[in-house]
């Protein structure tokens, strides 16, 4: 089927709320869409209520960052309306990020970048606060020209670690999706930064903790990269995903909403 199996709405970080990215996805030919916002379920129901109303298959997903390496991300899919475990850890990482916007502004002001927390939350609009929202506060101030640029220089570098939020083992993120019923991949390999036998061995040990799939399909995977990582799927007989990891224009202004050409059976099934 044709699918995007990984995109942001205004729950986290997305320009668009869930119902306005359903119907972009419906008009660039998506079938089925999953939304995987991160650490929160607050855009589903919003997500598959547009769905029905457009005829197009929505779903409920999430993606939460794991400890043990820098943008680890797992990507939950088709599990229970109430969750109870994964909204439990949902929770728990929300509360972090909340906790962390203050430590940002504090960051930010020793760098020279100084910013109100009312016009980030203005720019989240109820959200809770993560970083491409003060990057796209730094560029409408003018102290970076994009959103990338804020990164590179603030938000994304060594000094920025000292104030990471709370991530949890990510063997503990795959068990919570699986406890709930629902289904595990590794979303954009490449952006973990390891050579290839060192991706191998993780991908390796995620799957003896219940990994089920890996996003072999990503915006920014060069085609080496991606003929590496379905061979790394075949390998450990993890089903193939694909996403676009869609935030909106003016969040990610390079990266557009895609039509992967997926077997979906092991997420529609039941």
């Amino acid at each position: 089927m044709i699918a995007d199996l990984h995109t942001h709405s205004t729950a986290s970080d997305g320009q668009y709320t869930p119902a306005q990215l359903v119907e972009k996805a419906k008009a660039t030919g998506i079938q089925v869409m999953a939304l995987t916002d991160h650490d929160t379920l607050d855009g589903l129901a919003e997500a598959a209520e547009a769905g029905k109303n457009v005829g197009l298959t929505v779903l409920r997903g999430v993606e939460l960052g794991a400890k043990e390496h820098k943008n680890l991300h797992l990507l939950g899919y088709g599990f229970s309306q109430s969750a109870p475990q994964l909204s439990k850890l949902c929770q728990t990482m929300r509360d972090s990020r909340n906790e962390r916007k203050y430590r940002i502004i504090d960051f930010l002001k020793e760098k020279g970048v100084e910013l109100s927390l009312d016009e980030v939350e203005e720019v989240a609009g109820g959200a809770v606060i993560a970083r491409p929202h003060f990057a796209q506060v730094m560029v409408k101030r003018g102290y970076v020209a994009t959103t990338r640029e804020a990164f590179d220089r603030y938000l994304d570098t060594s000094e920025y670690k000292r104030i990471e939020r709370f991530k949890a083992p990510a063997r503990d993120c795959i068990a919570a999706i699986r406890a709930d019923g629902g289904h595990v991949s590794m979303a954009h390999p490449y952006q973990v930064g390891m050579a290839d036998d060192d991706l191998t061995a993780l991908v390796g040990r995620l799957k003896d903790d219940g990994l089920e799939g890996l996003e072999c399909y990503y915006s920014r995977h060069t085609p080496e990269q991606t003929a590496f990582y379905l061979e790394l799927a075949k390998r450990y007989d993890l089903h193939v995903t694909g996403g676009s990891d869609f935030h909106g224009e003016r969040v990610k202004p390079d990266i557009t909403l895609k039509t992967w050409q997926l077997d979906l059976d092991w997420l529609l099934e039941g």
